[in-house]
């Protein structure tokens, strides 16, 4: 399974007034992790748009465990746990200290520019 790893710090504008990093922005850390994830392996979203194959999220789970507060560095932890022709499922795990606050499962679908279905490049689903 592919998996990696980033790290972002809880900023201010991201928690709420009890100091929480704010439920929506773990969706915010996913996709910035999925991003890194696609770079790590030398292509960007702006590379595949540029090609016609778009990635829309047709799925997403996140079950929350223990708080993150403003200022605490989080590491989000990505994995593709399944591909298809037209899918990828991740799964998410965000950590502080090696405990696991929050983690997320989505499930993304390939379509063209007109919005249709359509087979991901053989370099993102792993068959080149």
């Amino acid at each position: 399974m592919l998996t990696g790893e980033i790290q972002i710090r809880v900023r201010y504008a991201e928690t709420d007034r009890m100091g929480l990093l704010h439920h929506a922005n773990y969706l915010v850390y996913f996709e910035q992790a999925r991003t890194e994830l696609l770079r790590a392996r030398g292509r960007t979203y702006k590379d595949m748009e540029d090609q016609g194959f778009f990635l829309v999220v047709a799925k997403l789970e996140v079950k929350y465990k223990l708080p993150a507060h403003y200022d605490d560095v989080l590491t989000i932890r990505t994995t593709v746990t399944k591909d298809s022709p037209v899918r990828l499922e991740h799964k998410y795990e965000v950590l502080r200290d090696g405990a696991l606050l929050a983690e997320g499962f989505s499930t993304l679908a390939c379509v063209g520019r007109d919005g249709k279905l359509r087979q991901m490049p053989g370099w993102l689903s792993g068959t080149e």
